[in-house]
C-alpha cells in the first residue's frame, strides 16, 4: 500500500453468526467516518436477496483461480472444505485507501491473521462476537439457510477462531446491535485522533 494514503484499512472478523454482516451494514450508515466496505468474492453461489456487487462478486471457480494466479487478492482460501473460495480483492481495497477511504474489510480469522502479517497494511483489528458458543449456536441454527454438516463444520471453526481473539487490537461482544455499532464506532474515532491527516 502506498505510504501516503491517508486512508485506513479496517480488519473486522469473528465467527460465523456472530452478526458482523448487521453490525458492518449498521456502522456504514451511522458512524460519521468515510468508511467504505470492500466487497469480497466468492464461488458460492447468492443466496435469496444477495446481489453481485454489493454483497459478494459472484465468480465461477475458473474466474476466481484465474484472478488468483494472477495476484488479484490480498488473501484467498476455500472455507470449510466445501469447495467454496472466499477472497479479498486487490483493487478493491488499494483504490479505496487511495481514496482516503477507510476501507473495512469483513473477513475470517485466518484472513485477517494473513493480512496481520502485512507490516505495509497497519490495520485496525476488531474481533467481534456473541458472548459465548451457546449463543452462537443458536444464532446460526435460526439462520435456517444450511445443512447440519454446515453448522457443525462452523461451530468448529468458530471454537478455533475464539482461541485467536487475543491477536486482535480490539473485541467486540455483539449483544446488541446498536451498542456494538456505537462501541465500533467510537474505536474507530478514537483511533482517528492518532491519525489526524486522514480525511474525515
Amino acid at each position: 500500500m502506498s505510504d501516503d494514503s491517508s486512508g485506513r484499512l479496517i480488519i473486522l472478523s469473528g465467527p460465523s453468526g456472530a452478526g458482523k454482516s448487521t453490525v458492518v451494514r449498521h456502522l456504514l450508515e451511522e458512524c460519521d467516518l468515510p468508511l467504505k466496505l470492500s466487497v469480497s468474492a466468492t464461488t458460492r453461489s447468492p443466496r435469496q436477496g444477495e446481489k453481485h456487487g454489493q454483497h459478494y462478486f459472484f465468480l465461477s471457480d475458473e474466474e476466481f483461480q484465474r484472478l488468483r494466479e494472477a495476484g488479484g487478492f490480498l488473501e484467498c482460501k476455500e472455507v470449510f472444505g466445501l469447495g467454496y473460495w472466499y477472497g479479498t480483492l486487490r483493487d478493491q481495497v488499494t483504490t479505496g485507501l487511495k481514496a482516503g477511504d477507510w476501507v473495512i474489510l469483513e473477513i475470517d480469522v485466518q484472513g485477517a491473521l494473513a493480512l496481520m502479517g502485512d507490516n505495509s497494511l497497519s490495520p485496525i483489528t476488531l474481533f467481534i462476537h456473541p458472548g459465548g458458543m451457546t449463543e452462537l449456536e443458536h444464532r446460526l441454527r435460526s439462520r435456517g439457510t444450511e445443512t447440519e454438516e454446515a453448522i457443525r463444520a462452523r461451530l468448529e471453526t468458530a471454537q478455533n477462531e475464539m482461541q485467536q481473539m487475543h491477536r486482535y487490537q480490539f473485541e467486540v461482544i455483539n449483544g446488541s446491535v446498536g451498542l456494538a455499532v456505537g462501541e465500533i464506532c467510537q474505536i474507530l474515532k478514537d483511533q482517528k485522533e492518532k491519525h489526524p491527516c486522514s480525511k474525515s
